[in-house]
């Protein structure tokens, strides 16, 4: 098994859903079965649409398992890598910061970028560099509400800088799959996209201490194979998550907010903005996905 970095991006023409499947052509075969049963970093580059595009990140902005390898039984030479264990960083991490490149095969000798290793979609990487853009990932300042609690581990980035070789690949398995590091991860991540603010009642709550008292609320729950990525989340008032997580409130492709009608309490559809649509997040990537969506009115709204 080896770790390996997955380019990606909203515009891909491959059949990608990252936290599920990864679409990719037979050339990058080997690399992704070297990484079955380790850990893959996803990549957003530069080009994100046309020829001309230059508007992606060049940064690595999420990880996830790669479980496994399958034939695309519709496209000849085509393969999917499937996903499991799907997290974004806390902030994305830039290919090359202040001089140093995060994936030494993206270095040229004379200390220019190697373009065509960036041209590679599948990159397979040691495991001391997937360790570094891991710890750049999560190398985040706690706010002082988001404490670890006593049981919930957390990756000592000072730490592994001296510690055995051993230490850095075990500490980062350990947090990414306890779901109490996933919470925290995600909740952080769902507040910060939504500014704080409810998207269905427009209220930004924060007590004495800066605490915002928004909750964050998967669309697909954890149970039900839901992944924690903010398009899977949105930011909720108690009241409101209570009414979404009951199916009494969902929302549609559009992002109009719908109530059911069975059971809504007398009164509390006056708490939904009257505009009856979701304050969204700025950047388009961060919304609600409508494969999440429709799952909530599929399988929990009370229509």
């Amino acid at each position: 098994m080896t770790n390996a970095v997955l380019t990606t991006s909203e515009s891909s023409a491959y059949d990608d859903q990252i936290e599920y499947h990864y679409h990719f052509p037979s050339t990058y075969l080997r690399q992704a079965q070297a990484a079955i049963g380790d850990f893959i970093l996803y990549y957003e580059p530069r080009r994100t649409t046309g020829p001309q595009s230059a508007t992606g990140r060049q940064a690595y902005f999420a990880m996830a398992r790669l479980t496994a390898v399958e034939a695309d039984p519709y496209s000849p030479d085509h393969y999917y890598a499937r996903i499991s264990g799907f997290m974004e960083f806390d902030r994305a991490v830039p290919f090359k910061e202040n001089g140093h490149y995060y994936e030494s095969m993206l270095k040229k000798e004379d200390g220019s970028t190697n373009k065509g290793a960036f041209g590679r979609s599948v990159r397979n990487l040691p495991l001391n560099e997937f360790a570094a853009i891991v710890q750049a990932g999560f190398a985040t300042e706690l706010e002082p509400w988001e404490a670890p609690t006593p049981d919930e581990p957390m990756f000592d980035v000072d730490l592994a800088e001296e510690a055995p070789p051993e230490y850095v690949p075990r500490a980062i398995v350990q947090c990414v799959i306890n779901r109490k590091f996933r919470d925290a991860r995600f909740r952080r991540h769902v507040r910060s996209a939504y500014d704080k603010t409810c998207a269905v009642t427009g209220l930004r709550l924060i007590n004495g201490g800066g605490r915002p008292e928004v909750e964050a609320a998967h669309i697909r729950p954890v149970e039900n194979d839901g992944p924690d990525t903010v398009r899977n989340g949105i930011a909720l008032t108690g009241t409101a998550h209570w009414l979404f997580d009951r199916g009494l409130m969902s929302f549609s492709d559009d992002y109009d907010i719908l109530l059911s009608p069975h059971g809504v309490p007398d009164g509390l559809d006056k708490l939904i903005r009257p505009e009856r649509t979701l304050l969204l997040p700025d950047n388009p990537a961060w919304r609600p996905h409508p494969i999440y969506l429709q799952w909530h009115r599929r399988e929990r709204f009370k229509a």
